[in-house]
């Protein structure tokens, strides 16, 4: 998947005005949190906010983008977490982690007709037991329903939906969701 040239150095200045400004801009990381995770990959992760914010509270973080500015940005920022340049579609770190998430519209920058397998690339990497986290835009080309069923074909099951990251009531037309599905435990002998 070939995605649009982003400018990192950019593209973390919004976030830091925001955050110099009082706006709380871990919404994500708080939500993410919520599930005491013990490992977290951060798929499409960009200059690394939601990663860094995990990575201060303990949790072991990879972060993963194909944008190389977005990467190198991260890689100032944190050098001492993992950063991987990959098509997240093709992504295969060899391990899974307890909670998987794409924050910030990740299945909108993918081109259309990838989601598939954006979602069976990150998919994964959800541990037995595991969450994958998601939240985009809807009205945008890629619709909720679309979203489940490709889930679904890599074993998810949806357990919780919401129309922000601090969990307000998902309703029918809204603009935004935050789906959480989970991969089912391992049972015995796996």
């Amino acid at each position: 998947m070939t995605p649009a040239a982003w400018d990192g150095d950019d593209y973390q200045s919004r976030f830091d005005a925001l955050a110099e400004a009082g706006t709380d801009v871990h919404g994500e990381a708080t939500f993410v949190r919520s599930f005491s995770p013990a490992s977290v990959l951060d798929a499409g992760c960009g200059t690394g906010r939601l990663a860094i914010e995990l990575a201060r509270h303990g949790i072991e973080v990879v972060g993963a983008d194909v944008d190389a500015s977005m990467l190198a940005t991260a890689r100032r920022q944190a050098p001492e977490l993992t950063w991987v340049q990959a098509d997240l579609a093709e992504l295969d770190l060899g391990r899974s982690f307890s909670v998987v998430v794409m924050a910030g519209n990740v299945p909108l920058f993918t081109p259309p007709g990838t989601q598939a397998a954006l979602v069976t690339g990150v998919a994964r990497h959800v541990a037995p037991g595991g969450l994958l986290v998601a939240g985009f835009s809807l009205h945008r080309g890629y619709a909720l329903g679309d979203y489940d069923a490709h889930a679904a074909a890599t074993g998810l099951v949806l357990v919780e939906r919401h129309a922000t990251w601090d969990r307000a009531p998902c309703v029918d037309g809204g603009d935004y969701a935050v789906s959480v599905h989970r991969r089912a435990p391992a049972t015995a002998g796996e």
